[in-house]
């Protein structure tokens, strides 16, 4: 069950790297989830009778692989959340994308979303930031390697702004082409304050070596 790496743990936060296509908190469909098992690992870890309280102040979507960090106390919590709503947190995500994009590039947009958890680029929507930089190019499939240092956490920010712009992440179901394929999106890189001894806390992870992403050196 408890099938996910951990970076680093203390008294007050755990960070860890989330499987792909693991949910990041439970859902409908009562599938497993991260959250899941970190409170599953923590209560057999520590002994701990009754309800184990992990705090989630971000999200990876479900397809999505990478690094998070989840609060162990309440006080952990707000002021990770607070972190994370002001942008000081540094997310730095590897993608796959469909065509070669310029060495460079930031995309600015306004994001909503409908009832059915699409998002869609509308001025009347949320404003959503990235930059990335082309790591490199695969001309026999056709695909981009990127570095993507994202500015603003938006409902599908990065699958939404490349697929606007004809660069539809790899195995992406819903914004890009229905292959059955993995999606090619992975959080890297996670940078922050420690919410109590407010040292500077640094993760790097790379994906696993599988698929599309064994086409590239990371």
């Amino acid at each position: 069950m408890n099938n996910f790496k951990i970076l680093y743990e203390d008294n007050h936060i755990i960070v860890v790297v989330k499987p792909f296509n693991v949910l990041s908190q439970s859902d409908n469909t009562g599938d497993i989830s991260i959250m899941d098992m970190i409170k599953s690992y923590l209560k057999e870890k520590y002994n701990k009778p009754g309800n184990v309280y992990l705090g989630l102040v971000h999200r990876l979507d479900r397809p999505v692989g990478g690094i998070m960090v989840f609060a162990k106390t309440s006080k952990a919590a707000a002021r990770l959340s607070k972190s994370f709503n002001e942008h000081s947190i540094v997310k730095k995500y590897f993608a796959i994308v469909h065509g070669k994009v310029d060495s460079i590039g930031k995309y600015v947009d306004y994001i909503d979303k409908d009832k059915n958890g699409n998002a869609f680029i509308s001025e009347n929507g949320k404003k959503a930031v990235l930059e990335y930089l082309l790591i490199d190019y695969n001309k026999k499939n056709n695909c981009s390697l990127v570095s993507i240092d994202l500015k603003t956490g938006r409902h599908h920010q990065i699958r939404i702004q490349f697929a606007s712009r004809g660069h539809y992440l790899i195995g992406d179901q819903r914004y890009g082409v229905q292959d059955k394929r993995q999606i090619c999106l992975f959080s890297y890189y996670l940078s922050f304050t420690h919410p109590v001894t407010k040292e500077i806390l640094e993760f790097k992870e790379n994906p696993p070596q599988e698929g599309l992403w064994t086409l590239f050196t990371l």
